[in-house]
């Protein structure tokens, strides 16, 4: 990475204590806490990009509306205030969250709490020795202690390896798709059990498109509501409420994701892996039983381009082979962490990030093994949980990660401040 010098070949970088990288639900959550205990930061990304750009219009969230307010100290904005404030119909529970009403509350969450997010992206990060440096897309280069990676989902969409070799004006993934239009009278094929496959078949079929659902599993699952009203003392032991759905399993996950860190391995990989598997949300039932053409128990085995249309090879799980022809293929098969995907972080920091099956090995502070170098999100699931791959897990990560910087800042007081320049001899 090219540093800015000056005429004696003096490095001239901004230092900044933090810098975090990304301004989804974590980033912001993150920023207003160290903002409110007067920790020196800066925060790049565009806002809410994920759900803004990357999420089809038109889908409503999984989340329940208690587990979807973004996180602040102060505790004094949350959707729901958000909801009354703009006269948007809200509830805890059984009332589905819009995309735009979510969107619309993350940017209204930045203009209030978060007004120092530089809309920038970061292009390259380098390890010096005494710090980081991050290269920006404007050409700006700047310095920090320390680096919060908060970049959500960005950069690890997972296309099966025999879809992903056909050309990407056939075959895309559903991170690429947030306007359905341009499919309207079109014959899509989407591939997936999830939230995201169920949801965009539903939303495509309403845009107009002739929709196919493919899907390993027999059966499609749906979670079910989190009941509202009031519940017997058995409901309330066997079922009890969390941010990731009514059971047991859950409310740990919820509670206790530093003891999550603690436990084997083998259980935590497991559990992130299995946690909610694919499965809808209660209210996605009815647009797409019953209105789009469900192919399930199968498997897309090979697919080829003949006279402009992609021809796929479908084997079932009874060993039958069908053929399907379709204009375009959406592969909504979930995403996959592998920090060798974080292609703005250098080679040389990559090398020395201790990773299992792809994802960061993270202490019990969210710090990775390359000092000073934080992940947070889903990329810190397999260290705290499933929680981490919601928003809901942004409230403990924040406070978490703030209080741990508060405490190492206490014992060495002689911090660099905000918006000092350091100077490294070339």
């Amino acid at each position: 990475m090219a540093h800015p010098t000056n005429a004696k070949g003096v490095f001239r970088l901004t230092m900044v204590e933090i810098a975090i990288i990304g301004a989804g639900p974590y980033g912001l959550s993150i920023a207003a806490h160290l903002r409110k205990r007067g920790i020196p930061f800066r925060i790049f990304g565009r806002p809410m990009d994920s759900w803004l750009a990357h999420m089809p219009k038109g889908m409503l969230l999984k989340s329940d509306g208690f587990a979807s307010t973004i996180d602040d100290p102060d505790a004094d904005f949350t959707l729901e205030k958000f909801c009354a404030e703009r006269g948007i119909g809200y509830s805890d529970l059984g009332l589905p969250v819009r995309l735009d009403t979510f969107s619309a509350y993350g940017l209204a969450f930045r203009d209030r709490k978060v007004p120092e997010l530089e809309e920038k992206l970061v292009v390259g990060v380098d390890r010096l020795p005494e710090c980081f440096c991050l290269r920006l897309d404007d050409g700006q280069t700047v310095s920090a202690k320390r680096v919060v990676l908060a970049v959500g989902i960005t950069h690890f969409e997972y296309i099966p390896p025999n879809l992903a070799i056909l050309p990407p004006e056939f075959v895309s993934h559903s991170f690429h798709h947030h306007n359905l239009e341009k499919f309207c009278g079109r014959r899509v094929v989407v591939i997936g059990a999830g939230s995201s496959a169920i949801d965009l078949a539903g939303l495509l079929s309403d845009a107009g498109a002739d929709v196919h659902l493919v899907a390993r599993d027999e059966l499609l699952r749906f979670h079910d509501m989190q009941p509202a009203g009031k519940r017997s003392w058995w409901q309330r032991i066997r079922y009890p409420k969390s941010g990731l759905g009514p059971g047991l399993r859950s409310r740990f996950f919820c509670d206790a994701p530093t003891v999550f860190h603690y436990l084997p391995e083998r259980f935590r990989l497991r559990s992130v892996r299995t946690h909610l598997g694919p499965a809808g949300g209660w209210f996605a039932k009815d647009r797409v039983v019953g209105r789009v053409p469900l192919m399930l128990g199968c498997a897309v085995e090979s697919g080829e381009i003949r006279d402009g249309k992609l021809e796929l090879r479908l084997r079932s799980k009874d060993g039958g082979v069908r053929q399907f022809s379709a204009d375009h293929v959406i592969a909504a098969t979930g995403y996959k962490v592998d920090v060798e995907r974080l292609k703005f972080l250098s080679t040389n920091i990559r090398s020395k990030i201790k990773t299992v099956n792809g994802t960061p090995v993270l202490s019990s502070t969210f710090e990775s093994s390359v000092s000073g170098l934080y992940f947070v999100g889903i990329a810190a699931a397999n260290s705290f949980g499933p929680l981490m791959r919601f928003a809901y897990g942004a409230p403990f990560t924040a406070r978490r990660l703030t209080g741990t910087i508060v405490k190492s800042l206490s014992r060495n007081p002689a911090s660099v401040p905000a918006n000092s320049v350091m100077t490294l001899v070339k």
